[in-house]
């Protein structure tokens, strides 16, 4: 699979260092264009390339992977996605740590957000949940398998990032709809920040 990166930080790095460990594609994208990426993409070896976010967006699976304030810009010039599955691992921190402020989205969730700038995308909200030094590692222990939990709306979506999540050694748990299992797990939610092994 040919995976697309749209933001290049800790987490972007983290999924894309899984993907590229099991033979995937990736195509890293930020705000300050291929060139910036040069150091990361050789660290990554041959299966990484940097692209536009446009070029990032033509891919298999696509991953958003982008600070709260900056998804707008992210995704403005990007082409229509149609039926393209988009992972959405943000948070909606209007203002980042240590003095964090949620972003008031009345009813919706972060990903129903997401998924209204996006038309056309299967949005899938996944890793949100987790902190980056649970993202990064071996998702698999002596214990168990890290839980992933994922939502949204599309049943064959859900079932890609299961896939894929899965053969990344996570356990991946279908928590239901964007809005349903999307306000579990985002900010305010009773499982956001919770990291549990699945015994197998």
């Amino acid at each position: 699979m040919r995976i697309g990166m749209l933001g290049a930080g800790t987490i972007a790095q983290a999924i894309a260092r899984h993907a590229i460990r099991h033979g995937h594609e990736v195509v890293l994208s930020n705000s300050r264009g291929p060139a910036s990426l040069a150091p990361l993409v050789q660290d990554l070896g041959p299966l990484a390339a940097a692209g536009t976010p446009a070029e990032a967006a033509a891919a298999d699976l696509v991953v958003l992977a982008v600070n709260w304030p900056q998804i707008p810009d992210a995704v403005a010039e990007l082409p229509r996605l149609n039926g393209t599955v988009v992972i959405d691992t943000t948070n909606q921190f209007a203002s980042p740590p240590p003095n964090p402020k949620i972003a008031d989205l009345g009813d919706l969730t972060g990903s129903e957000y997401v998924a209204s700038l996006l038309p056309g995308a299967r949005v899938v909200k996944a890793f949100n949940a987790l902190y980056a030094q649970f993202i990064a590692p071996d998702p698999r222990h002596e214990a168990g398998r890290q839980v992933l939990f994922l939502a949204g709306d599309d049943a064959d979506a859900k079932n890609t990032v299961k896939r894929l999540t899965a053969q990344f050694g996570f356990a991946p748990v279908d928590l239901g709809t964007l809005h349903a299992g999307g306000r579990l797990i985002q900010l305010d939610g009773p499982l956001s920040a919770l990291h549990a092994l699945k015994q197998d």
